[in-house]
């Protein structure tokens, strides 16, 4: 069996202000050709036509806050589905106040062709459900309402022993897909169930996005193990005091958040437009307490791979 692809792109990695090179908070996750949006500053359908990952598969945008560097692409992402053809509604879902966004939105602009849009206001704890796997709204801080989120894959079967399935008696076709399929089968007059010819249930992938906020326990708890935790470093250290003023975590705070929680891979994102040309800064801060700490540029991708623990 082919591995599942979950791919992650950062379409936007700038702070508050964009440059030359970073464009606003986006972040696109494709998980078996299915697409989910993080955030969706302005220009992100653009940069996801640089990016080549498609568009037309998106059935969600999940919203941090709203600040305009977060939302002001989703009028124009809209737009451009809806002249490619796109017929099927479309959530935005984000924390409250975000069917009221979405409304404006609807209300401001004159769209030359309608794409149904739901809205769905989160809590911190609410579980969105999806075809194995789910999207958990996390408690963030910061200086307006805030969600993180925490994708989150079902855990997939243990591998079949094959060997000891045999041992029992089950003879190889029809009966071994049963089996993985958790089914119980009688051979013989003895009856074979799943438990005993597959191995320990293995983990699915684990993906969090803080979007802005300062470092709080609820995205350390949610991050325990991740594969891969998408930190608000904005600042370098030596600007601690105005990160907690505006709100923000320097990129040495994540870091030591990620370092606790055992996160697997740390990408420090939102980066202030005073290190656009050189992050060079953030990321020394970041790998003094986590060694492979990476800065997120625009157009980056990362394929978070399966692990059999």
């Amino acid at each position: 069996m082919m591995p599942r692809m979950l791919t992650v792109t950062f379409l936007g990695t700038a702070g508050s202000l964009p440059t030359p090179n970073r464009s606003p908070s986006a972040v696109l996750i494709n998980r078996e050709g299915e697409l989910i949006l993080f955030d969706c500053g302005e220009g992100t359908q653009r940069q996801m036509m640089r990016a080549k990952t498609g568009m037309m598969n998106l059935d969600y945008i999940f919203i941090t806050h709203l600040h305009a560097d977060h939302i002001l692409g989703i009028p124009g992402l809209l737009e451009t589905m809806a002249f490619q053809g796109r017929r099927e509604p479309v959530t935005i879902a984000g924390p409250v106040r975000t069917a009221e966004a979405v409304e404006l939105f609807g209300r401001l602009c004159y769209y030359s062709r309608r794409l149904p849009v739901r809205a769905l206001e989160l809590e911190a704890g609410d579980i969105v459900r999806m075809d194995g796997y789910e999207v958990e709204a996390v408690r963030t801080a910061h200086s307006v309402p805030s969600l993180g989120y925490c994708l989150r894959e079902d855990a997939r079967p243990g591998r079949f022993r094959r060997d000891r399935a045999v041992d029992l008696g089950v003879p190889p076709g029809p009966l071994f897909g049963r089996l993985q399929r958790g089914d119980t089968v009688g051979v013989g007059g003895r009856i074979v169930r799943p438990e005993e010819v597959m191995g320990p249930a293995r983990p699915g992938r684990k993906i969090v996005y803080t979007g802005d906020t300062r470092p709080v326990p609820e995205i350390e708890e949610a991050s325990r193990g991740a594969d891969l935790l998408i930190h608000d470093g904005s600042l370098d250290d030596g600007m601690a005091d105005w990160a907690l003023e505006t709100m923000h975590s320097t990129a040495g705070e994540a870091a030591l958040l990620a370092k606790r929680a055992e996160a697997k891979m740390l990408v420090i994102t939102h980066i202030s437009s005073r290190y656009s040309d050189e992050p060079g800064p953030l990321l020394g801060d970041a790998r003094r307490h986590y060694p492979d700490a990476l800065v997120a540029e625009d157009l980056m991708k990362i394929d978070v791979k399966l692990r059999d623990r």
